[in-house]
C-alpha cells in the first residue's frame, strides 16, 4: 500500500505525460498499482475498520452474552466476574482456550457497554430536589454520627439543610416543614432519589409511609421519585449535600440543642445565596425570587407532624421501638398496651384519651439505649415509699432533697412524695425539686412553702426582684389631704 505522497508523485508524473511503465521505472511501484491510483476518484479518509482475528472463543460468545444479560436482572455484586466465565465454560462447555482470552474478551464487554451521557436537564423556578446526607456533629459534648435533609432548587441553585438522626418519615416531613415555613411556600414539585424515609419500593412501585401521604395531602405538592442508581436525575441536590457538608459542616458543629440549631442553619443559605449563579452569572438571591413567585401557599393549619402507635410495655412498664430504644411509660402500664406519639426529635407517652404523661428525646442509632422519665414514678412510690432507696427517681433528685428526705420516717417521706407528685404534675419535675430543695435548706418543706417557690421558679424567676407597682401619689393627694378624707 503506498502513501500519499507516493500516490500524488505518481498522479503528478501522469499529468506531466509519463507513460505508466515509465511512471514504474521511477517511482519502483508495479504498473498494476499505478493503474488503480490512477484510476481511483475518491480519495476521501474512510473509518479505520478493525479486523478481529479468529478466536477460540467465538463459538462461546453467544453463551456468554446470554450470561452477562441475565446478570443485568440481579445485583451487582452477584455478577459474572472472567474467572467465574471462564470455570463454567470449562465446565459446562468443554471449552480448551486460555483464562487470557476469556479475560481480554470480559473487559472488552465491559468497555463497550453504551454509558449514560450528561444531559443538561431545564428545571422550572420552584420545583426542588430533595436528599439526605451523613456528617459528624457534636451534641452536648458528645461525638455522634447524624444526618442532614438537604432541599435545592435547581433553577436558582438555593438551598436549605436540617439536622436530625436518622431518614425516617417524621424527619422528611419535619424537615420539608421547617423549610417551607423558613421559605414562606411550598414547592410545587419535590423529586426524591428513591422512597427512603417515605416509603417502600415494591417492584417498579412506590409504596408512601402514611405520614408522608397525609402531609403531601396537606400541602399539596407532587412528587417524584428517581429510578434506582438514577442519581444523574438528580444532580443538584447531590452537589448541594456535599457543598453543605463541606461549607457548614467543618469545622465538625456543636449543639446542645438540635432544633436551635436547626434554626440557626436554616439561615446560614445566605452566604451561599449572596455568591453568583455558576452559570447564570446572576445573584443566586435574585434568581431565588423566581422561585418563591412559584410556590404554592402554605395551608392555613400547620400539619402536626406525628406518628400514632399502640406499643406494648415490657415488665418494667418500659416500651421499645427499632427493636433497640426503650421508653419509660407509667409503672402501671407493665405488660400493656401504651399509646406513643412519634417524632423527629421527641417521643410523647400518651394516655388512652390521648393526653400526654411524659415525653422523651428521641434515640437513634445502633446501640441500645434506655429512657426514664422517673417523675412518672411517684405514683407507684407514694404507694411504696420503701422503694426510695433504690429508685431512679432518689438519683434525680438534688443532694440537699435526696439528704433530707434520706433522714425522714416513713410517714414523712410518704408527705414528701406526695408534695413532690403535686408540684411535678402542675409545673413540672425540675421546678418540684428545685422549690422543695429550698424548702428543706430551711428545715421543714410544706406544701404551701413549696407551692409559692415552685409557682415563682416556673414564673418570673426566684431571684427576680418584684415589679414596681404603679404610684399612688395622685391618691393620697386626693383622699389623705387634711380634710381630704370622708367621713
Amino acid at each position: 500500500m503506498l502513501t500519499m505522497s507516493q500516490i500524488n508523485h505518481i498522479k503528478d508524473l501522469s499529468n506531466c505525460g509519463y507513460r505508466i511503465s515509465e511512471i514504474s521505472k521511477k517511482t519502483g511501484a508495479d504498473p498494476k498499482t499505478i493503474r488503480k491510483y490512477l484510476a481511483q476518484d475518491d480519495f476521501s479518509p474512510q473509518p479505520p475498520v478493525i479486523q478481529e482475528k479468529p478466536s477460540k472463543l467465538d463459538p462461546f460468545k453467544p453463551i456468554i452474552q446470554e450470561w452477562l444479560d441475565e446478570d443485568k436482572k440481579h445485583w451487582r455484586k452477584q455478577h459474572h466476574t472472567a474467572q467465574r466465565v471462564y470455570e463454567r465454560l470449562v465446565e459446562e462447555h468443554g471449552y480448551t482456550g486460555s483464562y487470557s482470552i476469556v479475560q481480554r474478551y470480559m473487559k472488552k464487554c465491559r468497555s463497550i457497554q453504551t454509558e449514560k451521557a450528561n444531559l443538561e436537564l431545564i428545571w422550572d423556578p420552584g420545583s426542588a430536589q430533595v436528599d439526605f446526607g451523613e456528617a459528624d456533629f457534636y451534641e452536648a459534648g458528645k461525638l455522634c454520627h447524624k444526618k442532614y435533609l438537604t432541599v435545592s432548587f435547581p433553577y436558582s441553585n438555593d438551598g436549605y439543610s436540617q439536622v436530625f438522626g436518622g431518614e425516617t418519615a417524621e424527619c422528611v416531613c419535619q424537615g420539608l416543614q421547617d423549610i417551607f415555613e423558613f421559605i414562606g411556600g411550598v414547592p410545587p414539585l419535590l423529586i426524591f432519589d428513591n422512597a427512603a424515609g417515605v416509603g417502600r419500593r415494591i417492584g417498579d412501585a412506590i409504596h408512601e409511609s402514611e405520614l408522608f401521604s397525609r402531609f403531601r395531602a396537606h400541602y399539596h405538592f407532587r412528587v417524584r421519585f428517581c429510578n434506582p442508581y438514577s442519581g444523574w436525575e438528580k444532580g443538584n441536590v447531590e452537589r448541594k449535600v456535599d457543598y453543605n457538608r463541606a461549607n457548614l459542616f467543618v469545622p465538625v458543629p456543636h449543639f446542645n440543642e438540635i432544633e436551635k440549631y436547626n434554626q440557626k442553619l436554616l439561615a446560614c443559605h445566605e452566604k451561599k445565596a449572596s455568591e453568583l449563579h455558576y452559570k447564570k452569572q446572576i445573584p443566586i438571591r435574585e434568581l431565588f425570587e423566581e422561585d418563591r413567585k412559584a410556590l404554592l401557599m402554605l395551608p392555613p393549619k400547620r400539619f402536626d407532624v406525628c406518628r400514632y402507635e399502640w406499643l406494648k410495655a415490657d415488665g418494667y412498664g418500659k416500651v421499645c421501638m427499632d427493636g433497640k430504644h426503650f421508653y419509660s411509660t407509667r409503672p402501671e402500664n407493665v405488660n400493656k398496651q401504651v399509646l406513643v406519639g412519634i417524632r423527629a426529635h421527641t417521643v410523647d407517652i400518651l394516655t388512652e384519651g390521648g393526653q400526654v404523661v411524659t415525653t422523651h428525646r428521641r434515640a437513634y442509632g445502633d446501640n441500645r439505649t434506655d429512657i426514664s422519665d422517673y417523675s412518672t414514678t411517684l405514683a407507684v412510690l407514694m404507694k411504696n415509699s420503701g422503694a426510695w432507696g433504690n429508685s431512679g427517681l432518689r438519683r434525680e433528685t438534688p443532694d440537699a432533697l435526696r439528704a433530707y428526705m434520706d433522714a425522714q420516717p416513713k410517714e414523712k417521706l410518704k408527705d414528701c412524695l406526695r408534695i413532690m407528685n403535686e408540684l411535678t404534675s402542675q409545673y413540672g419535675f425540675q421546678a418540684a425539686a428545685s422549690a422543695m430543695e429550698m424548702a428543706c435548706t430551711r428545715g421543714s418543706i410544706n406544701i404551701c412553702d413549696a407551692s409559692v417557690l415552685a409557682a415563682r421558679i416556673t414564673g418570673y424567676g426566684i431571684y427576680t426582684p418584684p415589679e414596681a407597682g404603679p404610684s399612688l401619689a395622685v391618691y393620697d393627694d386626693m383622699f389623705l389631704k387634711e380634710g381630704g378624707a370622708v367621713s
